[in-house]
């Protein structure tokens, strides 16, 4: 077995080189980590040349004289940064500048930030001017998310302010955040748009891992002070709150990251700080610390060790997916007896009944989580499939037949007592003859407990639930949409063959509301909001606490990738591979990625007769291609490296060609 590892070469040379000449345009990370601001948004009180803080008077400042005199920033997108500024001249005594800081124009304020904390809000970042000179604030002060950035003065002197600028603090693994290795492009410009903003998002959520969030700091001098990983960058959840690593944001945003930027370090930092705190019997931890101290002090039990069902498992496939995208043999050898003590902790829970009994109420803030859970066995389901192909890999048999016997059981249970025929959908348990989750019935499709007219049968009513203009909603969590299950469900109707239906729910809900609403970035997802189009995300009790860049949000970029565009790795490295490209109801997807032995590529069409288009995959390869054919057409040409072959094709609705070597091919139909 090679590792891939060893030989990852970042050859990002031509593709890198092609996605930021062609589609440099919808790259939002900056190519400077300077940043000034775009424009001036609103002023108040007794301010004068606001516009010289936009860096187009270098010459002259901007003052504030008197109380309550502020001057709101926009810089136009979400960033991550900590400020810097001059202070020219000062008159008066006890004299400072405040920062205030929100990500949604819904919380600008000159009195208060939007909040990092689950109650209240976060006072301004004052400075106690003690002269003319330059200011600047620590990086444990950085601001993790905020478009609108108000300065305010609020004593009788005068202050004059120039040379503002922020400095881009997130990615700090990358060189230049503008290399992205892979490109997304389509004939609708809203999933282009969609695309690049979760690719930047997850950018914003890669942080420097001494700057995460201690939890419970009072909201006036809050700061980022808490060293939550190794290494130079971790990914966590949300780039203003939580900055803590939680395995099912990873589920979500480890994919994206892989085919938009391919910085795959913040992944690795995550996994081995959740590996760390692994229990001896096996139980990995809900989320990274300061998590668990921070619970356990708030109860009482300092030594509480919080542990969820379905977390569990996501750790497992983050795993799976940090190899499947690396090859790193050598640093799965290093986790796997972690990994096997992790994936035989919950098959304890299995009863009689073939399922599962959660006893773990903890779950992705969604309510009512336990007992024979439709969505906790189909993650448990597809974990077991995923440790299997590992166990393979590493040649341990040992597991093998407990692991085997134990996946074969929960679907014919799941469908045996949790179908409900009348909805068209799984109980959410089998003491719950009223709900019908979101998450866990596109899990059911996702792991293959379920397919054929049921698959087809949910994909139906999950679509027939939707809220428009707003999105798909989560029943679980209340009057709720949740960006991270929706990111599941957008797979599952790609997966039963309705890529019409994840198209369309891209479009209106991440494009039309979670992008263009006014109150919302314009550049990054937001965590949550309610069903009635209100940012207010149901399990939270204060508003402004709501993250508008959170890594679980990001769902349509791998999606799109991988499903849309169809290029997928079969195995670590893309040592094999499956094109089954999914338009639809677009006319033509362009869309590549860096694995680590080489480029994958793909520029699809819809004809009359079916998808065409060409493919490059790289030269050590082998895959499958799947091709979708249209009434009437009777032959498939597949022209590559050995020259040309053509397909009988008549009668048939899709064209399967196994074991094609890598290279570049083109796909015409007739």
């Amino acid at each position: 077995m090679m590792n891939f590892a060893i030989q990852v070469v970042q050859v990002a040379l031509v593709i890198g080189a092609f996605a930021q000449s062609q589609y440099s345009r919808y790259i939002l990370a900056p190519s400077s980590r300077t940043l000034l601001p775009a424009s001036v948004y609103q002023t108040g009180g007794d301010v004068e040349n606001a516009e010289s803080l936009l860096g187009q008077s270098p010459a002259s400042s901007a003052s504030f004289k008197g109380n309550n005199s502020y001057i709101t920033l926009d810089f136009g997108k979400n960033i991550g940064a900590t400020v810097s500024f001059n202070v020219d001249a000062l008159e008066g005594e006890d004299e400072a500048i405040g920062f205030t800081f929100t990500e949604s124009s819904e919380w600008i304020s000159a009195e208060y930030c939007d909040s990092t904390q689950d109650a209240g809000i976060d006072l301004p970042l004052w400075f106690n001017l003690t002269g003319p000179g330059f200011y600047q604030a620590d990086k444990y002060h950085q601001r993790g998310g905020f478009r609108y950035l108000t300065l305010v003065h609020n004593s009788t002197g005068s202050v004059s302010v120039s040379n503002l600028t922020a400095y881009w603090i997130t990615s700090p693994e990358m060189e230049d955040p503008t290399s992205y290795t892979g490109y997304f492009h389509s004939d609708s410009e809203k999933l282009n748009r969609v695309w690049y903003a979760g690719a930047y998002t997850n950018q914003l959520c890669s942080i420097d891992p001494t700057t995460g969030n201690s939890l419970g700091l009072p909201t006036s001098g809050w700061e980022y002070d808490y060293q939550i990983s190794n290494g130079t960058s971790v990914l966590v959840d949300g780039a203003k709150r939580d900055r803590l690593i939680w395995p099912g944001d990873i589920a979500i945003s480890g994919p994206s990251l892989f085919v938009s930027t391919n910085s795959l370090v913040p992944i690795r930092n995550g996994i081995d700080a959740l590996i760390r705190d692994q229990q001896s019997d096996g139980r990995l931890p809900y989320a990274g610390e300061p998590f668990n101290e921070f619970v356990g002090n708030m109860s009482g039990v300092p030594d509480i060790f919080l542990w969820s069902f379905t977390y569990h498992l996501h750790t497992l496939n983050d795993i799976y997916d940090y190899y499947l995208f690396t090859g790193d043999l050598e640093y799965l050898e290093s986790v796997w007896d972690q990994f096997k003590l992790g994936m035989n902790y919950p098959l304890q829970f299995i009863d009689s009944s073939g399922l599962a009994n959660v006893t773990s109420s903890s779950d992705w803030l969604r309510s009512g989580m336990g007992g024979h859970n439709i969505e906790a066995n189909s993650i448990l389901y597809h974990t077991l499939q995923n440790a299997l192909k590992l166990a393979a890999v590493v040649n341990d048999t040992s597991n093998v037949a407990n692991w085997t016997t134990s996946a074969a059981g929960i679907p014919p249970a799941a469908n045996a007592i949790l179908w409900d025929d009348s909805a068209s959908l799984f109980k959410d348990n089998d003491t719950q003859q009223v709900l019908h989750p979101q998450d866990g019935n596109a899990w059911a499709i996702i792991a293959g407990v379920v397919n054929g007219s049921r698959a087809e049968a949910i994909s139906d009513a999950l679509a027939n639930r939707w809220v428009r203009p707003y999105g798909a909603p989560a029943l679980e969590a209340g009057d709720t949409v949740s960006p991270f299950v929706s990111g599941f469900e957008l797979q599952a109707h790609y997966m039963v063959g309705r890529g019409d239906r994840a198209v369309d729910l891209m479009e209106f809900m991440w494009a039309d509301f979670m992008l263009d609403d006014p109150r919302m970035t314009n550049s990054s997802f937001i965590e949550g909001y309610s069903t009635n189009g209100s940012l207010h995300y149901a399990p939270y009790p204060s508003d402004p606490r709501v993250s508008h860049a959170h890594g679980w949000a990001t769902g349509p970029t791998s999606t799109l990738s991988f499903l849309g565009a169809g290029i997928r790795l079969t195995s670590a490295g893309g040592l094999t591979w499956k094109l089954a490209p999914a338009l639809g109801g677009l006319q033509n997807i362009e869309a590549g990625y860096e694995a680590p032995l080489g480029k994958f590529a793909v520029a699809w069409h819809n004809s009359s007769c079916g998808i065409t288009g060409s493919f490059e995959t790289p030269e050590s390869t082998t895959g499958i291609l799947e091709i979708p054919i249209a009434a009437g057409s009777k032959t498939l040409t597949l022209a590559g490296p050995e020259g040309a072959m053509t397909i009988d094709v008549t009668g048939l609705s899709t064209a399967t060609v196994e074991d094609v070597a890598g290279g570049k091919y083109s796909v015409s139909i007739s």
